[in-house]
C-alpha cells in the first residue's frame, strides 16, 4: 500500500512515520509513505499558497490551484485517480472500522489543510472523503492525517507481529478492551488478578471477555446495548454473577 500526505510541513509528517512500528514497516517495504510540500507547486516566487477569504473574515484560506497541482502531481494521464481525504473538522468521525476499510485500498492521499482551511472549489473537484478525529478544531491536518495513517498501517498485513495483535484491542470487535497487566505479580501492594496467574486459558479467556463487556458498558455504553450482547454473553455474565440492567 502507499499512503501520500500531501502537507506544508513534510518534515514534521517524515519524522513521525520513520520512527516506530510504522517506519520499520515502511523500512522493510510492507507500505510506502510519501510525505510532498504544497508550497512546491505555488507557482510564485514566495512559494504563498494561501490568500484572504472572499466575504471578510480572520485568517487566511489555502489556495486551490497549489493543492491541485501537488494532487495531479502524484498520478500520470493515464493512471488511476488515488482516493484522496481531506482532513477536515466537516469530515465524518474517523473509526476503526474506517481505518480497516481504508486499509484495503492500494493507495490512499491525506491531504492537511491549514489556517482557516481550504477553498471549497478544491475540496468539491478532486476530495472523495472527508474526515475528521472529532469534535473539537486543530490548527493543522497534520496530526490528523499521522494519525489516519497510523491507524491504517497497523492494519496492513505483517506491520503487526500477528493479527491478534489488534483483533483485541479496543474498538476493533466493538469493545473495548480488556485490562492487561505485566510483571511483577504485586506492584505496591496491588496484586494482579489472580485468574491470570492461573494458566487456565479457558477461565482467562472467559474474565477478559466479562472485563471488555462491563468496560463497554461503563465507559462506552453508546458502543453496546443488552441487544447487542450475544446468547453466549449474556449466558457469560450471568454465569459469574453480572447482571445486566
Amino acid at each position: 500500500m502507499r499512503i501520500d500526505i500531501l502537507t506544508l510541513f513534510p518534515e514534521m509528517c517524515e519524522r513521525v512515520v520513520s520512527e516506530s512500528i510504522i517506519g520499520r514497516a515502511r523500512k522493510s517495504g510492507k507500505v510506502e509513505i510519501v510525505c510532498t510540500n504544497i508550497r512546491d507547486f505555488a507557482g510564485n516566487k514566495h512559494n504563498k499558497v494561501d490568500d484572504t477569504p472572499y466575504g471578510g473574515g480572520m485568517g487566511m484560506i489555502m489556495s486551490a490551484e497549489p493543492i491541485y497541482n501537488c494532487y495531479k502531481s502524484l498520478y500520470g494521464e493515464n493512471e488511476e485517480k488515488p482516493y484522496l481525504i481531506y482532513l477536515s473538522p466537516k469530515g465524518e468521525t474517523f473509526t476503526q472500522k474506517r481505518a480497516v476499510e481504508l486499509s484495503k485500498k492500494e493507495r490512499i492521499v491525506l491531504l492537511c489543510g491549514h489556517y482557516e482551511g481550504v477553498d471549497q472549489r478544491v475540496i468539491d473537484k478532486i476530495v472523495d472523503e472527508e474526515l475528521s478525529l472529532g469534535d473539537y478544531v486543530l490548527t493543522g491536518g497534520e496530526l490528523p492525517a499521522l494519525t489516519v495513517a497510523d491507524a491504517v498501517c497497523r492494519m496492513l498485513p505483517g506491520v503487526l507481529s500477528d493479527d491478534l495483535c489488534f483483533e483485541e484491542e479496543s474498538h476493533f470487535s466493538g469493545l473495548l478492551e480488556y485490562p492487561q497487566y505485566t510483571k511483577p505479580a504485586v506492584w505496591r501492594e496491588q496484586e494482579v488478578p489472580e485468574v491470570l496467574l492461573s494458566g487456565n486459558h479457558a477461565k482467562i479467556n472467559d474474565w477478559r471477555k466479562i472485563q471488555s463487556l462491563l468496560l463497554t458498558m461503563k465507559k462506552r455504553p453508546d458502543m453496546l446495548s443488552a441487544e447487542d450482547l450475544s446468547e453466549a454473553d449474556k449466558k457469560l455474565l450471568k454465569k459469574n454473577d453480572f447482571e445486566l440492567t
